[in-house]
């Protein structure tokens, strides 16, 4: 879609949300599976190599739930807000449709 109609429709801000989120699922699913991998690693080299992998990545997803938390896309610490934020989203998903 144009820039200028998502701006002026409101669905940069859906846009912006549905990255943001995207990103900190998979900054999620990274730490994650890094833990995992570090339990089972066969030998101390990797599992060295694995835990700072797993550092690098909570450091990820720290900054990105940060950044979103400033710009208020993500509301961890006050579940009714993002309800809030979450239908409106939903409605918003649902008026592209129509």
């Amino acid at each position: 879609m144009n820039p200028i109609l998502e701006h002026m429709s409101g669905l940069h801000t859906l846009t912006d949300d549905v990255i943001a989120m995207d990103i900190l699922i998979n900054a999620k699913s990274a730490v994650r599976n890094y833990a995992m991998a570090v339990t089972e690693s066969a030998t101390p080299e990797i599992k060295q190599i694995l835990m700072k992998q797993l550092d690098e990545a909570i450091d990820s997803h720290e900054k990105i739930s940060n950044y979103m938390m400033q710009n208020g896309l993500y509301h961890p610490y006050h579940i009714s807000e993002q309800i809030q934020l979450d239908l409106k989203n939903i409605q918003t998903a649902m008026d592209i449709q129509s």
